[in-house]
Order: C-alpha cells, then sequence, then structure tokens
C-alpha cells in the first residue's frame, strides 16, 4: 500500500516537532519576533543600499560639509536616520548573540557559548564592518581627503547585501519573484553606477577648474545645456542635485541596455574608461538577467498554456463523438471547474508518492526542507 502525503513526524523538521530547552533571554530563530526582525533589517538594508552611494556621491560635498559644521550633526535628517541605521545594526549584532540555530543533526542549539562560536565563524566579521558609524568616527574634520574617506567607508554598509542575496534564495522557486527580483537588481545597479558616474564627473570638473584646464567634462556639458553653468566663487550654482542625479541615471540605463541616444557622452579619458567599464557590466547583464526573462515569463503562463492545451483536447473529443450541446456545454463546466479546484494537478498521482526526507546543510542558518520523491 502507498502512503497519503501527510504533515506529520516524516515531513516536519525535527526541530520543530520537539519543544526545545532554551537559555533565558534567547530568542529562537523561527520565532514570529525573529521572523518580524529580519524584515525590518530587510528593509534597513534595502535603504542602506539606495541612499548611501547616493549620500557619498550627491551629498558629501563641501556646501554640505560647511552646513554640518554650523549647525550640527543633526542639521540634515538623512544624518539622522543613517544614525537609527547604525543604531539598529549594532542591535541585531546583539539579538544574533542570543539567536538559537540549527547543527548539523537537526538539533537546535541554545547555548550562549556555543551561539557565539558559530556567529563569530560565519557572519560577525560582515556585521560589524557594516555596523561601524565611520562618519560618527571621523567627523568634524573639514578636510576633502576626509569626505572622500568618509564616502568610501560608508558604502561598507553594502556589505550586508550579501545576508539578504543568501535569504532570497529561497524564492527561487517562484518565477514571479525571481523575475521582480532581477528587475530591482538591475535598477540597483544601475543607481550604483550613476553615483559613480556624478563622482568622477565631479573630480574632473573641479580638477580642471584647479588647474585652469579646458571644460569638457559631462557635468559642464550639461550646464551649458539647461543653462545653469558653474561658478567657482559660488559652490551652490550650477545643476540642482535633481538634474544632475537623473542625468546620471539615464545614462547608466542607457548604457547598460545599449541604446545610448549620445546626448550624455563621456569627454575625458577617465569617463571613457568608466563607460567601457559600464558597457561590459552590460552585457554581462543581459546574458544573466535578461537572458531568463523569457524562460521566467514561460514559465509562469505555463499553467494557462496547459489549461488551453486541455480545453481544445475536450473540444476535439466532444465534436470527434459529435456530443450534444447539452451534454457539451456540461462537459465544459465540469472540465472548468476540475481545472479551477486542482489546477491541473493530478490528485491520484499526488496520492503516490512517497515523503523521502533530505536535509539541507546551509551552515545551520535556514530551516530544514522536505522533500519527496515520487515512485512508480
Amino acid at each position: 500500500k502507498c502512503s497519503v502525503l501527510s504533515l506529520g513526524a516524516d515531513v516536519l523538521p525535527e526541530y520543530k516537532l520537539q519543544a526545545p530547552r532554551i537559555h533565558k533571554w534567547t530568542i529562537l530563530h523561527y520565532s514570529p519576533f525573529k521572523a518580524v526582525w529580519d524584515w525590518l533589517i530587510l528593509l534597513l538594508v534595502i535603504y542602506t543600499a539606495i541612499f548611501t552611494p547616493y549620500s557619498a556621491a550627491f551629498l558629501l560635498n563641501e556646501v554640505e560639509e560647511e552646513r554640518r559644521r554650523t549647525c550640527g550633526y543633526t542639521c540634515n535628517p538623512l544624518n539622522v536616520v543613517d544614525l537609527v541605521v547604525d543604531v539598529m545594526f549594532i542591535v541585531d549584532i546583539l539579538i544574533n548573540f542570543r539567536t538559537t540555530y540549527v547543527n548539523h543533526n537537526d538539533e537546535v542549539v541554545s547555548q550562549p557559548g556555543r551561539i557565539a562560536q558559530h556567529y563569530f565563524k560565519g557572519w560577525f566579521l560582515i556585521d560589524i564592518v557594516a555596523a561601524i558609524p565611520f562618519d560618527l568616527l571621523i567627523f568634524r574634520s573639514g578636510s576633502d581627503e576626509t569626505t572622500t574617506l568618509i564616502g568610501l567607508l560608508k558604502t561598507a554598509r553594502l556589505l550586508r547585501l550579501v545576508r539578504v542575496a543568501r535569504k532570497l534564495d529561497r524564492y527561487s522557486e517562484y518565477g514571479a519573484a525571481v523575475l521582480f527580483l532581477l528587475m530591482c537588481t538591475f535598477a540597483l545597479i544601475a543607481h550604483w553606477l550613476a553615483c559613480i558616474w556624478y563622482a568622477i564627473g565631479n573630480v574632473e570638473r573641479t580638477g580642471s577648474a584647479r588647474i585652469g584646464a579646458m571644460k569638457i567634462g559631462w557635468l559642464d556639458n550639461l550646464a551649458e545645456q539647461i543653462g545653469k553653468q558653474f561658478n567657482d566663487s559660488d559652490p551652490a550654482s550650477g545643476p540642482s542635485i535633481k538634474d544632475k542625479y537623473v542625468t546620471a541615471l539615464y545614462f547608466t540605463f542607457s548604457s547598460l541596455t545599449s541604446v545610448g541616444f549620445g546626448n550624455v557622452s563621456p569627454n575625458t579619458n577617465p569617463e571613457k574608461i568608466f563607460s567601457i567599464c559600464v558597457m561590459l557590466i552590460g552585457s554581462l547583464m543581459y546574458a544573466s538577467i535578461f537572458g531568463n526573462v523569457s524562460a521566467i515569463i514561460q514559465r509562469l503562463y505555463s499553467g494557462t498554456a496547459r489549461y488551453h492545451t486541455q480545453m481544445l483536447r475536450v473540444k476535439e473529443f466532444i465534436r470527434f463523438h459529435q456530443i450534444p450541446g447539452g451534454l457539451r456545454q456540461r462537459l465544459e463546466e465540469y472540465f472548468q471547474h476540475a481545472w479551477s479546484y486542482t489546477n491541473g494537478i493530478d490528485m491520484n498521482a499526488v496520492g503516490h508518492i512517497q515523503p523521502h526526507k533530505h536535509t539541507h546543510k546551509r551552515g545551520g542558518r535556514f530551516p530544514v526542507r522536505s522533500h519527496f520523491q515520487a515512485f512508480h
């Protein structure tokens, strides 16, 4: 006899069927609090991935530094948000020191010493580097080199994206989720490259202004096109931050998708070298991201295609056997009802599936999954 599929002890992970004895102030890794906390940290990481490069490239300039020295660190709301993010990341490190994990024997480990040892061997280094508030540690020095250093060091927060990428692989079986993540990844990389493109143009413009060279960079061309010329005696002159960011993002998107129109073009050697790198990155992204879009869309509509195929077979059966109108309508309605109820799944075949347990060990940080193997 074939056993029927059930969600009993043969399917669920062992650590979820037992009542683990945990130490005081220890958090279960599958508890509702930890799930909500992980989503909160995920939102903060997404905020960091978007605003940290933007702040480092566009906001850390001479005017911003002068204003911060006169009115304090809380002058800019983004600085307050960055401080909150740093505090939350530090709290997350403390929580990870008290969060259980599953060892190779499918046992919940709740001893603080073993949890700390496991965390030190895992993500502790990345988490601690991403949580260091560099802009507070190097604040009020005022030099251009310090401003650039703060911008570079703040990008260390992006290391947390490695952990996010590891956790998002659980959604790889959902075609719509994968498609959405691929498009978000493409937009995020374009955003990062736009920040770098502006930083290169700003360095080229300020460098040519100091030595009295010709102003041929893309920022100077933009200022001439929109009629907002730079004035070396007025740091606030020139195009607005909105104009510069939108233009930089337009250039990176058009370069990554290889449909550039030439109205924003590199002129200096550093700009041309960066444009070559963007084109190479764009070709790789085409192969890795957009090459899979057609397959993902085909998988999304595979159920609809199977439905139409089966419906066509039903109509061929009706026409071949010359079934009268009343019975024909009842057959078609029955097929539609059965498909909406089962979604095209053969329940008889599902009833003959034998549970077969596989344990996936991923460093003890993800829940154990149960898979099934059918036999004939």
